[in-house]
């Protein structure tokens, strides 16, 4: 079995917004300026939800740790 990639997009989507709020919130303590953190957390969203998205297809084309399930008849 296999994950379609409409799968992998709205994992990506529900990931990064988890992700950039934990982000700006860091940013935020770090530097003090919610302007600066939300500018961080903007780009971060972007570029990370490419990454992710790439990563997550690339493992969905490799073997390791998958089990096949047998189909059965009836």
């Amino acid at each position: 079995m296999t994950d379609k990639p409409f799968r992998s997009i709205v994992k990506t989507i529900s990931w990064r917004a988890v992700g950039t709020l934990d982000t700006i919130v860091i940013s935020y303590v770090v530097t003090g300026s919610f302007a600066m953190a939300a500018s961080i957390g903007s780009v971060e969203l972007v570029t990370k939800m490419l990454l992710f998205y790439f990563h997550e297809r690339a493992w969905n084309k490799i073997s390791f740790g998958k089990e096949k399930v047998p189909e059965y008849q009836i």
